[in-house]
């Protein structure tokens, strides 16, 4: 699933297609409840886009449109709709086609943007971040990946995040030290940066809305790893499961 790096790097490739244009029309493949949707942008002016949590959202000059790109969804601009197309945006001047093999993802219109998830990974504060994080029980692997908590992590950075600071991934969230929790902050704000650097990860066919690949997969740590050895000390990656989400760690350097 794209995350943070994946979503952000859309965007910045997205905007310069977008800001300014009008959506003349919406062409959708499958999912009837699209209609309203697409009704709703159809002649809609683009002033803003940026990136919320893992969403896409396009400020229009009344409402906004959501798009979340699901586990497999792609954004691209001019591009020739293909086999997998879900929605094409047509514009007064070129056109972004919505790619999704797997039909997870999602296009809505709302009369205001989102809210209810927590704050963005890359501009909470440190003190906050703290304070959050020893307000909250459970797992810090399963914390991280909460959207409550923190929007835009998921769960590629969240085991490269708690590698970095050596924390393991079953760890109680509020158990653990103001150094260590510091720490962890900092790593992820270090690790979602060098990612969006980097394009983000192509794990399988993400690519950014001009079709260039991220590079960031290749400065994995953990993530994908299972059985290698460790790049700090040595020691075999291990994988376990998580709320549900196969965890990559070493169990070395990130002891419990």
């Amino acid at each position: 699933m794209p995350e943070l790096p994946e979503v952000e790097t859309v965007v910045r490739t997205l905007a310069p297609r977008l800001v300014g244009r009008r959506i003349t029309a919406v062409i959708t493949r499958t999912r009837k409840a699209w209609a309203a949707t697409a009704a709703k942008l159809r002649g809609r002016r683009i002033e803003r886009v940026e990136r919320y949590g893992k969403y896409i959202l396009l400020h229009l000059d009344r409402g906004v449109g959501a798009i979340h790109l699901g586990m497999t969804g792609k954004l691209m601009g001019g591009a020739e709709p293909g086999a997998y197309t879900r929605a094409v945006l047509v514009l007064d001047q070129g056109r972004v086609v919505f790619d999704d093999v797997r039909q997870f993802g999602s296009v809505r219109w709302l009369e205001h943007p989102p809210d209810g998830l927590g704050p963005d990974a890359l501009a909470i504060a440190a003190d906050e971040f703290v304070t959050r994080l020893a307000q909250r029980k459970g797992r810090i692997k399963a914390l991280l990946l909460n959207q409550a908590f923190v929007r835009g992590i998921g769960n590629i950075y969240a085991d490269e995040s708690l590698f970095r600071a050596r924390i393991h991934p079953l760890a109680p969230a509020n158990r653990l030290s103001r150094e260590r929790a510091l720490r962890l902050h900092r790593c992820i704000v270090e690790v979602l940066s060098e990612a969006v650097a980097s394009g983000g990860s192509s794990i399988s066919d993400y690519v950014d809305a001009d079709g260039r690949p991220g590079w960031f997969q290749f400065q994995h740590r953990v993530y994908q790893r299972t059985g290698e050895p460790c790049v700090a000390c040595g020691a075999k990656i291990r994988r376990i499961l998580v709320a549900q989400r196969s965890t990559h760690y070493c169990p070395r350097c990130q002891r419990r």
